[in-house]
């Protein structure tokens, strides 16, 4: 039984300790502080949604839940996914850490109330075939933006969108990604081209940044030396910051005495217009996503290895990496073709 002493107010503040505790244990794992934050907000949702405490939580209040959210506010699965998750976690550390300690001032025993028939399934994407443009669209694209910024009015927002831009076609990087990058981040000293070390890749089920070295192939060594050579500094006199960001915006940082990043929809917006002037059949479905597919295809038809695309583009599991390959409908042919001329050399009937 429960102790009859707690208050409404003592009960109250227990919940919100147990909720700051979990907040701690994400931190401590190296979660980022947006997915704990957007993490509480479930809960809190969760429990705005329950009307009583955590710890009197069943699978029929989920279910409930879940439903809400995908019925009635009309979430995509994944987002439902993603909810169901944190809830799962949350009370699996309530159960590990405190079901004893919950028990002893309430008179509750927690349990797991997401279970194998209210836990969504995680949103399959591979019947949703992003396929990007071709190799000769692209091209036209980005010439024609290249060749437009010597006459854009706004030269220094245009170009940073440019760059940003290469670096999603040439060398797949995340949209986010690109946001956090630092001047510091630039590593020309680093293999034969330079690296990008992109320290805040993304990490499995919210864990925190999975950082690696991406090398500055595909000719991004050659923009890198543009950009930071002919343009960065006119950005403002943190170029030499190296905790500056490495693509800012216009406006300063009055507290730390340097630009401002430029934001995630700032460069989609940038991206959109270049696609709607140079790609125009593309207007309102090239994506900086759809760049990484792009990305990955190309590098593919130009033989590099699946193991060697999914480092690059920082896949954790190879399945993601090929659902990512789009290859023209005469893939097969041309490897049909390759394999026959390799043969007839290995017999000497072939052209050699």
């Amino acid at each position: 039984m429960a102790r009859q002493s707690k208050s409404p107010q003592e009960l109250d503040d227990f919940e919100q300790e147990l909720v700051d505790q979990f907040a701690l244990a994400a931190a401590a794992t190296g979660i980022s502080d947006e997915h704990i934050t957007q993490g509480r907000s479930v809960i809190f949702a969760f429990l705005r949604h329950l009307g009583d405490y955590l710890w009197t939580a069943q699978p029929g209040d989920v279910d409930r839940f879940l439903n809400h959210e995908r019925k009635t506010k009309g979430l995509a699965k994944s987002t439902v996914h993603g909810k169901a998750g944190t809830l799962a976690r949350l009370f699996d550390f309530l159960i590990s850490r405190y079901q004893g300690e919950i028990h002893e001032i309430t008179g509750h025993l927690v349990v797991q109330p997401v279970d194998d028939f209210n836990r969504p399934a995680k949103a399959d994407y591979s019947g949703m075939i992003r396929v990007p443009p071709s190799a000769f669209e692209v091209d036209a694209l980005f010439a024609g933006w290249r060749e437009s910024l010597p006459e854009t009015r706004k030269y220094l927002p245009a170009a940073r969108d440019y760059l940003v831009a290469s670096l999603w076609r040439r060398v797949g990087l995340r949209i986010n990604e690109t946001v956090m990058l630092d001047i510091r981040d630039w590593r020309p000293d680093l293999g034969e081209q330079g690296k990008l070390h992109v320290r805040f890749g993304k990490g499995s089920m919210g864990r925190g940044p999975k950082p690696r070295m991406v090398p500055a192939i595909n000719g991004v060594d050659g923009l890198m030396h543009w950009w930071l050579t002919d343009v960065r500094h006119q950005f403002g006199d943190d170029w030499q910051d190296p905790d500056a960001p490495l693509f800012p915006s216009e406006r300063r940082d009055p507290d730390l005495g340097r630009n401002r990043r430029a934001g995630d929809d700032t460069l989609r917006t940038g991206f959109a217009n270049a696609v709607g002037l140079w790609l125009p059949d593309w207007s309102g479905r090239l994506t900086p996503h759809g760049m990484r597919h792009f990305c990955a295809s190309s590098m593919y038809e130009r033989g590099m290895d699946l193991k060697a695309i999914q480092d690059l583009l920082g896949h954790e599991w190879l399945s993601t990496t090929t659902r990512y390959i789009h290859v023209h409908d005469n893939h097969v042919e041309a490897a049909w073709a390759v394999a026959n001329e390799r043969i007839a050399l290995r017999w000497g009937t072939g052209k050699r």
